[in-house]
């Protein structure tokens, strides 16, 4: 089984103002409202795929009660943990003004409902796949990704870490099955400015020297890179397509490679299927569909040949 943990979902509200201006009323041109956070549009993505997976968070409020809807509409099973106070966070995303974002907090969470979370985590089993993905609520411990890792350790669990610098660096000695840094996210680990596919290449393999299994490296335009647990390094060209909606996308690359993985144990397909989805939902909308990954799937195999 697939899980995929959540710590601070929320909804997005995401608006289009075609003429914004700033201290005066404006009227949206559209609205849609989604559940959003990284690893509820891993399992969402999955789910489009096929691949029954249950996503574990906590969740508070009316808008908590909202999400965990709109979750299991769409086919996920939603495991979420209830905080008594507060409520689960809404996010406005201003598609018009590029960028343009307004995150809220989320509910705090409280030392028993993380050791609620924990039990939950206690029941995986050997080849079972946890995701973490990611930010953390202020109000949580800043190491909690590593004592996940440090309990679920000797388990047998598939553990994939989407995460930025401290988070994702003090779990590699626990040797995460999959990391997912962009190429920004990578450089800034090491000081540096990643631009190309050659370039994030030796620092890809140095996230696997210091212990990931497989580092897959997202770069928006210029497409991705994955130094695999074989020692064989993939790179793809980022697929053909107008971007419509890159909220997601990375989130979607995570959710194709393991399904492609499990598909066929094969690290090319799995590499090939995880940039099929990401760019499915940047091409889209919403979260990618099963026939727009397997029809961008099929473009870049043909462009390979």
């Amino acid at each position: 089984m697939i899980y995929t943990v959540t710590f601070n979902p929320s909804l997005d509200y995401i608006v289009s103002v075609e003429d914004f201006k700033l201290g005066l009323t404006n009227r949206t041109d559209s609205e849609l409202m989604l559940p959003g956070g990284k690893g509820l549009n891993v399992s969402m993505v999955l789910g489009n795929l096929g691949v029954m997976n249950t996503a574990f968070g906590f969740m508070a409020g009316f808008t908590g009660r909202e999400i965990i809807r709109r979750v299991e509409e769409m086919g996920v099973k939603a495991d979420f943990i209830p905080i008594e106070s507060g409520i689960s966070r809404i996010n406005l995303k201003l598609k018009s003004i590029d960028g343009t974002e307004i995150n809220g907090n989320g509910p705090e969470i409280s030392g028993e409902a993380v050791g609620r979370l924990m039990e939950k985590l206690d029941q995986l089993e050997i080849q079972d796949v946890l995701v973490l993905a990611g930010s953390i609520p202020s109000s949580m411990p800043d190491d909690i990704y590593r004592k996940i890792m440090e309990r679920l350790d000797g388990r047998g669990v598939m553990i994939v870490v989407d995460a930025t610098k401290d988070l994702l660096v003090n779990v590699l000695e626990y040797h995460p099955f999959l990391v997912k840094p962009n190429n920004h996210e990578l450089g800034e680990i090491f000081g540096t400015e990643l631009r190309t596919r050659e370039e994030v290449i030796p620092y890809a393999q140095k996230l696997k020297e210091m212990g990931a299994v497989n580092v897959m490296v997202s770069m928006a335009g210029e497409g991705a890179v994955l130094v695999a647990e074989n020692g064989e390094v993939y790179d793809a060209p980022a697929p053909k397509g107008k971007l419509i909606n890159g909220v997601g996308a990375g989130d979607s690359m995570v959710a194709g490679f393991i399904a492609g993985w499990l598909e066929k144990k094969d690290y090319r397909h799995a590499f090939h299927m995880g940039v099929a989805a990401g760019s499915a939902s940047a091409f889209s909308e919403l979260l990618a569909t099963r026939r727009e990954i397997e029809t961008i799937y099929q473009q870049i195999r043909n462009e390979e040949e």
